[in-house]
Formats: structure tokens, C-alpha cells, sequence
């Protein structure tokens, strides 16, 4: 998986606590953007999505996904 945590004009604060290659557990709080803006989340082609575009989702509250077991 991937992600990438992008400021926008006024965020321009972007706090992550994980470098790449660390583990993160389950609901597990990687870091945070300021003031807002937006973070895209790659996942692999097995996993099921969970929400559909325009939901409300909450750092370490919402399922995104689920890995299928193929």
C-alpha cells in the first residue's frame, strides 16, 4: 500500500510520524495535515472496497477497504 498527504494552499503543515517501510497497525494514526486538504490512498487490486466516492471517512475509525482472500 501507498499513500501520499497533499497540502493545500493553506494547510501548508503536513505532520507524519512514519518513514517508509514502517509497519502501521491496525487503525493506527500515521500523521496529520493541518488545516486540512487531502490524502490519496493506493491500495493493491485485492482489496474490496468499503466506501464509494463522496463518503466521510475518519483516520483510525474508518474501514476503507478489506483484502480479498482469493
Amino acid at each position: 500500500m501507498r499513500f501520499s498527504q497533499i497540502a493545500g494552499i493553506l494547510a501548508r503543515r503536513i505532520v507524519c510520524w512514519k518513514k517508509a517501510g514502517d509497519n502501521v497497525g491496525k487503525g493506527e494514526r500515521i500523521g496529520l495535515i493541518k488545516f486540512g486538504s487531502r490524502v490519496d490512498i493506493f491500495l493493491p487490486e485485492n482489496v474490496r472496497l468499503e466506501v464509494t466516492l463522496g463518503d466521510k471517512v475518519k483516520g483510525g475509525n474508518s474501514v476503507i477497504g478489506r483484502f480479498s482472500h482469493v
